[in-house]
């Protein structure tokens, strides 16, 4: 075991395989090991070993047991272990898995993934109650309309018009609703309010962490920024160090041009919609509602999303400008820089050849 310098973890429920090697990347150890004793493996491991693992859920919480224990951790995205599995697409299986892991944590730049805290996890987690309780909702709105679709009642669009016409249908005994369809109907009513109670909660525990967190407060200055991207940004990133760019933190989010470059000649496409999504959405959103409203602001950012709205159309702006929040909050706290709406960026002078 002193001989190991590098582990490959394949996490599972029930059974975690390990593929364990030494400096000279010869095969040392190859087991599938129970939860229960994958820790007391670890504890064999010399210190400083490196452990990586497939950012999954689950790996977190491994991570911060294993650099408990002394060990060096590394989360590697799915994605980028999979070229590394000398079987291909046809050779998956948890053994060859945990070589293709261990392969990747070899190669020198290799990114790897930040192990999130306690109080970060906690956070996000109420960000994903929260998407699954908004998904929720519009599936139960939907099913009410459809139950009014059968028995030929048109409900509209909007989930508050609908609540102010469901009660006058229920009670219209004009209608072809049988009192059972009546009484279904009502059951997804209260379903409808009981998903409108958990996410207030859940806004609630989101709003007393923007006014927790000086960060968070901050990332609110910038236009189209709200306290639901304010948290998740703050709670996701974490050190906005890890990026060595603004544009990198910008592509890491999937707001840049993909391309299909060759012989000199750059082809760009659509934006690459890589890493996290649930931020890229936020932050597009919350773009799209300055583009529209913001008309009469005087502010320079206001005036270059409104122009670029008018050569390119507000969905392309709306991505910009999304694009430009993201450089800004970069820039914010890595540098240690107050917002400034009033800012005007200066290109640098191009060096002589």
């Amino acid at each position: 075991m002193q001989e190991i310098t590098r582990v490959g973890v394949d996490l599972a429920k029930a059974v975690i395989q390990v593929h364990a090697v030494d400096a000279g990347d010869k095969l040392v150890s190859a087991k599938a090991l129970s939860r229960g004793k994958f820790v007391d493996w670890c504890i064999q491991l010399p210190a400083g070993c490196v452990v990586a693992m497939e950012a999954c859920a689950g790996a977190h919480h491994w991570a911060r047991k294993l650099a408990a224990l002394g060990l060096q951790p590394r989360l590697i995205a799915a994605h980028l272990v999979a070229p590394y599995r000398m079987q291909g697409k046809s050779g998956k299986n948890d053994a060859n898995d945990a070589a293709a892991i261990c392969e990747a944590a070899s190669r020198p730049n290799m990114r790897y993934v930040p192990v999130k805290t306690l109080e970060q996890q906690a956070q996000l987690s109420v960000h994903s109650m929260r998407e699954g309780f908004k998904h929720d909702r519009t599936a139960c709105i939907n099913r009410i309309r459809g139950v009014l679709a059968e028995f030929g009642v048109t409900a509209p669009l909007s989930p508050s018009a609908l609540r102010k016409v469901l009660a006058e249908q229920l009670e219209d005994a004009g209608n072809e609703m049988t009192g059972l369809a009546r009484m279904a109907i009502e059951r997804a009513v209260q379903n409808w309010s009981e998903l409108d109670e958990h996410i207030a909660w859940c806004d609630q525990r989101i709003a007393a962490h923007v006014k927790d967190s000086e960060r968070a407060r901050q990332a609110m200055q910038l236009p189209g920024v709200g306290p639901i991207t304010a948290s998740a940004v703050v709670a996701t990133v974490g050190d906005f160090g890890q990026f060595a760019s603004a544009g990198q933190f910008g592509a890491w989010l999937g707001l840049t041009p993909s391309q299909n470059s060759s012989g000199g000649k750059a082809r760009l496409g659509g934006i690459t919609k890589r890493g996290n999504m649930y931020l890229r959405m936020l932050l597009i959103q919350g773009a799209k509602t300055v583009i529209l409203a913001g008309k009469d602001k005087d502010e320079p950012i206001y005036r270059w999303a409104q122009a670029l709205r008018e050569r390119k159309g507000w969905q392309k702006a709306a991505v910009a400008l999304a694009n430009k929040n993201a450089r800004i909050l970069w820039a914010m706290f890595v540098r240690g820089t107050p917002f400034d709406p009033r800012h005007v960026s200066i290109k640098p002078a191009a060096q002589p050849s």
